[in-house]
């Protein structure tokens, strides 16, 4: 039976802590360590369910990962070197989209045929996003009602091919370009807006032939195919996903201050940051430096008043694609902001782990605040003060997560259903809210 949290009360937050290593990286640098030709170490490995399907995938695919307390070692196989027993072998993602989508883009080139699934919110999952340039490319996969998992991928030899994303999506982008990885030729990719560039950066780490061009149409990614990968040594930041909630945390209680250590700042991911700085959140940026490309620092968060602009604030067009997992939290931030904020362009929210848009609504109903629907979004004028209630998370991490935030700037007590949902990115999540806490634990789970 799931555990139920109560949350009543809004003590100060206050503390000094680190979240756990980045998931949107951890996937990535594991897959392209195997496919490497050596031996990776790997520090700072992110801790969440998610990520832990990637490495099971993995390790079904023949390659060696060898687990300490502090780091992983991977034994990759170089390209084209998944081993399996017999001609299938079946992969369960569990509830990683991730996995999947950027995985398929490996298995495309491997000469076997692959069983991919995952649980029933997976299953609700589009996947003819990644499914259309891989058949371009060559490869044979089929989906449910010809979208949806499970994957039936039988993979061989890839050609290259010029490919333009319907949609900016950093799952897409990496699907694509792993599988150009393999590639007779090079492959090229462009998106209608900047994604998450995390696997940019880490094709240069692992030596990959792989460059940013200008084009009449804009920014053009191109991979070369068959170079083989070199091993890496790699620590991962800190997730600033999972970092969220604190910083919403610390942001709406009075009298909080938090420090939050060793986190990944990389531009394409700090959209929450612009958006509560812009609204006149407390946020300092400390220690930059650049880590793998990627930039990393500590952040320091005080309590303050939050206004949106005069006419309201509107969130909408390319800043959503690198703002996307951030919005429920968002939402619940907008409560407390003395005017209008206004989110657009969302729609994707609406084929995540749940309905996200109107998980949101429902929360945010149930807790006593107003808020009004849109197809691709939500508008929420305040401040407004929660009062408590339950909140049905439809085994959401990100809701689980935001609206626990929502119940520590609430009147009455509120009831998190189904909260070890949070295992699927932040296992550490209650616990470390709990300590940062000036009075203690205020949060108590129930069964």
């Amino acid at each position: 039976m799931s555990r139920t949290i109560l949350i009543s009360g809004s003590s100060a937050i206050n503390g000094k802590i680190s979240v756990p290593g980045d998931k949107s990286i951890s996937h990535r640098v594991a897959m392209l360590a195997s496919v490497a030709s050596g031996r990776s170490r790997i520090e700072g490995f992110a801790t969440s369910a998610d990520c832990r399907s990637t490495l099971g995938c993995l390790r079904r695919l023949g390659i060696t990962i060898e687990e300490a307390s502090d780091h992983l070692v991977i034994h990759g196989n170089g390209l084209g070197g998944y081993r399996i027993e017999g001609e299938t072998v079946w992969l369960d993602s569990g509830n990683s989209g991730s996995t999947m989508r950027m995985l398929s883009g490996l298995l495309a080139a491997h000469p076997f045929r692959t069983h991919f699934d995952g649980d029933l919110s997976l299953r609700r999952r589009p996947m003819g996003r990644i499914i259309e340039p891989l058949r371009q490319m060559g490869c044979h996969i089929e989906a449910r009602e010809g979208n949806l998992p499970p994957l039936i991928i039988r993979g061989g030899a890839l050609d290259a091919i010029s490919y333009s994303s319907p949609v900016a999506s950093a799952q897409v982008k990496t699907c694509v370009l792993f599988a150009g990885l393999h590639a007779k030729g090079t492959t090229m990719f462009r998106e209608p807006a900047l994604s998450r560039n995390h696997t940019e950066l880490m094709l240069a780490e692992f030596g990959a032939r792989f460059n940013e061009r200008e084009h009449d149409s804009g920014r053009v990614l191109a991979i070369e195919g068959g170079a083989e990968l070199t091993p890496v040594d790699y620590r991962v930041p800190g997730d600033l996903s999972s970092a969220s909630f604190f910083i919403a945390a610390a942001t709406l209680i009075q009298g909080s201050s938090i420090l939050i250590q060793d986190v990944n700042l990389n531009p394409t991911r700090s959209a929450f940051l612009d958006v509560l700085e812009s609204l006149g959140a407390n946020i300092l940026r400390e220690d930059v430096r650049s880590r793998h490309g990627e930039m990393v620092g500590n952040l320091r968060i005080t309590s303050s008043a939050l206004h949106s602009n005069p006419g309201g604030t509107i969130i909408s067009g390319a800043v959503i694609a690198n703002l996307v997992d951030e919005l429920p939290i968002l939402a619940v931030v907008a409560t407390r902001v003395e005017g209008r904020v206004d989110v657009r362009d969302a729609r994707e929210l609406r084929i995540k782990e749940s309905d996200r848009i109107r998980s949101v609504v429902d929360g945010i109903r149930e807790l006593g605040g107003k808020i009004d629907e849109f197809e691709d979004g939500f508008s929420i004028s305040g401040p407004q003060q929660l009062t408590g209630g339950r909140i049905e998370t439809s085994g959401d991490h990100r809701i689980a997560m935001a609206f626990t935030v929502a119940g520590l700037i609430s009147s009455g007590v509120t009831e998190i259903s189904d909260a070890d949902c949070v295992e699927v990115s932040f296992p550490e999540f209650y616990d470390l809210m709990s300590g940062v806490s000036t009075e203690g634990s205020i949060i108590k789970g129930s069964m």
